[in-house]
């Protein structure tokens, strides 16, 4: 190898060695991308769906970079998260698994569900039935046995549209008249930490059951724009299935936007 080959060489090693760093930084800094693996948040977010987190929403945690290092505690340039807001984050018992639910409880809340309503310090947030679906790629699963919903058998899913007291407004599904998580205790958030609930109320395993009172140190950050989605159990690299399974109607979406469709 002449020297003029290895002036390229290591030139090339350089820019990529940048290149590598950048996206580190980016990732750690500002924006990570996040894929849906469950239905927990249906109809708001699907499986399939691709979204990038703002990870500077909340400042920083230990758990906002790679191998989440115990170099410090708590959160650097903090800010609370809103009512409302979805948000990735660290599950409190074991801290290599990552999830996404929207906030409903902050701290000094007193939350329950009665009959399916979401209470607030005793208020009761204002639901409005909107539409009923049997869209099976909205819909996807359903509780207890995780079967795929059958559109031809299964009745038609309601879709409520609640509103914050904070005026966040969101649909949520009601696939069980009598859910396991649709009458609760009422759940006291203490200092520091934050209630999550899914939006598939009936198949969200979240604050009501084992996952419990989330810390501040946990969250990630707020999930903001839809950037790809696929459905048919696709995965993004499988070019040729997106033809068939590309959800082009959430295409770069704000999360939370107005005027999906329930068909």
């Amino acid at each position: 190898m002449n020297l003029q080959e290895k002036k390229t060489t290591k030139e090339t090693l350089i820019v990529v060695i940048e290149a590598l760093l950048l996206a580190c930084v980016i990732r750690t800094f500002l924006f990570q991308p996040f894929t849906i693996p469950s239905g927990s948040m249906r109809p708001t977010l699907l499986v399939g769906d691709y979204l990038f987190v703002s990870k500077y929403a909340y400042g920083y945690s230990r758990f906002s970079f790679p191998f989440s290092p115990k170099f410090f505690s708590g959160r650097i340039w903090s800010a609370e998260p809103k009512r409302g807001d979805i948000v990735v984050f660290r599950h409190p018992e074991n801290t290599s698994i990552d999830y996404i639910k929207r906030v409903i409880g902050l701290p000094g809340d007193k939350i329950q569900m009665r009959a399916g309503v979401l209470y607030i310090n005793n208020l009761a947030v204002k639901r409005t039935k909107i539409a009923e679906t049997k869209n099976v790629d909205l819909v996807g699963s359903i509780p207890p046995s995780g079967e795929l919903f059958d559109s031809t058998r299964d009745l038609p899913v309601s879709v409520y549209r609640e509103t914050l007291p904070n005026n966040i407004s969101y649909n949520t599904f009601d696939i069980l008249e009598e859910g396991p998580g649709d009458n609760t205790r009422v759940y006291q958030v203490p200092e520091g930490h934050y209630f999550m609930l899914g939006d598939n109320r009936d198949n969200s395993l979240d604050s009501r059951f084992s996952l419990g009172y989330i810390p501040f140190e946990n969250l990630i950050g707020r999930a903001n724009i839809l950037f790809f989605s696929i459905g048919g159990d696709s995965s993004a690299w499988q070019i040729w299935r997106w033809p068939a399974y590309l959800r082009w109607e959430r295409l770069f979406r704000f999360v939370n936007m107005k005027g999906m469709s329930f068909e």
